[in-house]
């Protein structure tokens, strides 16, 4: 005869043995879970080295490419530079290598002072009157006359002598539609007689690559923006493709005073 106390440990016993397959199965699903299992882990640590070598080589290649746009024009300007030294340097040097003197720069320091007594002796009568008879020469051949004449055209827009200047004044025109402008240089003025009167017309040049080729137009005086710009800044602005336009632009107002030779020229009221 069964006691109540047998009765109660078998009923213990019963309920026991479902709760342990319950924890043997939930410990084994624990164990067989991919986000415990050791190729899972293996995964997530080859994804972070991924990612991280990922950062690591972007960093890299952001910094080298922000160090060769840093040195790039450093290294172009020493080159031009080095390169431009050892080419005045060259006029001259071949005289001191004859005479045994080997010095390095002496050549280039005789090609400055050179340059320097050259431009002292062309401001005289006799120096002008030698170059024109050069020039006259030089144009009388087909090919020279060409590279002459523009390789002069560029050197007289930078001259110091304003009145040998070839651009007289930047310019800003409309062109080539409306609501589109043009840099360019006034380089001389023109008066127009027409049947209803006269009118005065700026010759602008304005050039389309670099600044030894372009075109030339005729444009009415009070058509042409005069921006507070030098010619030397204007010539920069050209050579740079536009980079070197400043943030902000001023029209000057200008007045008409007459020429005796020319006829009106602008000049700007101060």
């Amino acid at each position: 005869m069964a006691t109540p106390r047998s009765d109660m440990k078998d009923r213990e016993i019963e309920l026991l043995i479902p709760v342990g397959g319950i924890e043997n199965n939930a410990t084994h699903s624990k164990s067989s879970s991919p986000s415990h299992s050791p190729i899972s882990s293996s995964s997530h640590h080859s994804s972070g080295k991924e990612a991280f070598s990922k950062v690591i080589r972007s960093w890299t290649s952001k910094k080298f490419i922000s160090g060769c746009v840093i040195l790039f024009p450093i290294a172009i300007t020493f080159y031009i530079t080095w390169w431009f030294i050892h080419f005045v340097d060259d006029f001259f040097s071949p005289i001191y290598n004859h005479l045994g003197i080997n010095v390095f720069g002496l050549g280039f320091v005789t090609s400055m002072t050179f340059i320097f007594f050259v431009g002292v002796f062309m401001s005289s009568w006799l120096g002008a009157s030698l170059l024109s008879l050069g020039e006259w020469f030089i144009k009388k051949m087909p090919l020279m006359s060409y590279i002459y004449s523009a390789s002069k055209q560029i050197s007289s827009a930078i001259s110091p002598d304003k009145t040998t200047h070839a651009f007289k004044e930047v310019a800003i025109i409309r062109h080539p539609r409306l609501g589109e402008y043009a840099f360019g240089f006034i380089t001389s003025t023109v008066i127009l007689h027409k049947n209803t009167g006269t009118e005065e017309l700026c010759c602008v040049y304005v050039p389309t690559n670099h600044l030894y080729l372009g075109d030339i137009f005729l444009v009415n005086s009070t058509d042409v923006m005069r921006p507070n710009l030098s010619v030397r800044e204007g010539i920069e602005i050209v050579i740079s493709g536009g980079m070197a336009v400043p943030k902000v632009l001023n029209i000057q107002e200008v007045q008409s005073i007459l020429s005796p030779r020319i006829g009106k020229f602008a000049v700007p009221q101060v």
